[in-house]
């Protein structure tokens, strides 16, 4: 999924002359090692909350789902293990991707 770069001059019209708020985190990858991820997307499904988070390092790359869930007032993020779970959050990302492409070819 691409990711509108916004800038003064971009033709938006967004105020740009404000601080856009990055959340980001540290996610180490099934080689144990750590990447910068930047929260870019949160969708719901089934009462679940989803987050879609792209390498700080690598924008281009595809993006990683993740659940989110709370606990005594935290918020963090969970992998999907359940097939049928991320088949269902998957295809709906891969929706949502496909309309946010189809509004940049317009």
């Amino acid at each position: 999924m691409s990711e509108h770069q916004h800038g003064a001059d971009c033709g938006c019209g967004h105020d740009h002359d404000h601080e856009h708020e990055e959340h980001v985190f540290i996610v180490t990858d099934d080689e144990g090692q750590e990447r910068e991820m930047v929260m870019v997307y949160t969708f719901e499904s089934e009462e679940n909350v989803y987050a879609v988070l792209l390498d700080r390092q690598d924008p281009e790359a595809d993006g990683v789902i993740f659940r989110i869930e709370e606990e005594n007032d935290e918020a963090f993020l969970v992998g999907i293990e359940d097939d049928a779970e991320w088949d269902r959050v998957a295809a709906i990302y891969e929706e949502i991707a496909r309309k946010e492409n189809e509004g940049l070819e317009q």
